[in-house]
């Protein structure tokens, strides 16, 4: 799940600026920070903690801007780091976040061992451990890292969270349950806790889950997830107008959000019978992913309810063209 993986970002940035605050270019905007990074470094170029300091802000860059480009800017930084002073931890640590960002999970790995030959106990370095085995399915071997770090620090947030997304994993729902409410009783404004209770929740079709993506949405009024969750949990509960106006509520914040448009469209040709209106919302579905092979096979289908044969045929065409999966697409079927 996303939020996931959004969370431990936020609390890499945390982790990567730590060392921006001594020299206060975190004071300054990025790009600018980046040019005062830059000059330092002409001016002082064996210096190992300028790298880092860059690699760090590039990271951040590379999050904030989504370009590749940037992570790859930081590992040149942060391998320049490592090899002028390969006692900090900190670099290393920084320099497989990067090599993860990029989907290197190898070199990820095998950085972060060599942190952990400095420090075993690390904190910081346990927590990317865990999240690179977490998302290679290595349950076992996340939950070792974060072991470690409640051992330390019992209340640790992030590695609270990331149990209760291991035995979600682990289909334990009873000890997920039981990690997430601890979490709140920790942090009470701690949104993603409230976010996974609701899907876990609502996963039952226990009520108690509405009342927890609603308290979620309400720490974070504009979280995508979970305004798709109480949508989806509305429209299993038969309640589609309800359900509807949360997919206008997700349009709202992201009008291009494929899945909002597709299951406006699944309520207007399964639920509503209105088949221009569910001819229009695939079509933005398919404006926003060209291969989503389901809406090309719905908007066939509402074509062929209005009589168009030619154009309902060349959507089921493309969408068997695209690996169209009819039995994924029944249990998507709108309840009357």
């Amino acid at each position: 799940m996303k939020v996931l993986y959004k969370f431990l970002a936020a609390v890499a940035m945390v982790i990567l600026f730590a060392a921006c605050h001594e020299n206060s270019v975190e004071q300054l905007p990025r790009d600018e920070a980046l040019k005062v990074l830059d000059q330092k470094i002409k001016q002082d170029s064996k210096n190992a903690d300028l790298y880092y300091q860059r690699g760090s802000l590039l990271i951040a860059l590379g999050r904030e801007e989504k370009q590749s480009s940037r992570f790859k800017e930081a590992i040149e930084d942060l391998l320049k780091a490592t090899s002028l002073d390969d006692k900090k931890i900190e670099y290393h640590t920084a320099l497989a976040d990067a090599y993860f960002a990029i989907g290197d999970v190898s070199n990820s790995y095998s950085t972060l061992q060599k942190a952990l030959k400095l420090d075993e106990k690390n904190i910081e370095t346990n927590l990317k451990m865990a999240e690179i085995a977490y998302s290679s399915k290595n349950f076992e071997r996340a939950m070792e890292s974060l072991n470690i770090v409640t051992e330390q620090d019992k209340d640790n947030r992030t590695a609270l969270f990331m149990k209760g997304r291991i035995y979600v994993g682990n289909n334990d729902t009873t000890n997920a349950v039981i990690h997430f409410r601890h979490l709140i009783e920790l942090y009470p404004d701690f949104a993603p806790a409230y976010e996974e209770l609701g899907m876990l929740y609502s996963g039952n079709g226990n009520k108690l889950g509405i009342e927890y993506l609603n308290t979620a949405l309400r720490l974070e009024p504009k979280n995508i997830n979970v305004l798709y969750a109480l949508a989806q949990t509305y429209q299993d509960a038969e309640e589609a107008d309800i359900a509807n106006e949360y997919y206008v509520k997700m349009l709202e914040i992201d009008p291009q959000n494929k899945f909002a448009w597709f299951n406006r469209g699944r309520l207007e040709l399964e639920l509503y019978e209105d088949y221009e209106a569910a001819v229009e919302f695939f079509t933005k579905a398919i404006d926003s992913d060209p291969n989503f092979a389901e809406a090309h096979y719905n908007r066939g289908l509402s074509y062929e309810m209005m009589g168009d044969k030619t154009h309902a045929e060349a959507c089921y065409a493309t969408a068997q063209n695209l690996g169209f999966d009819k039995a994924e697409n029944e249990k998507m079927k709108v309840k009357h």
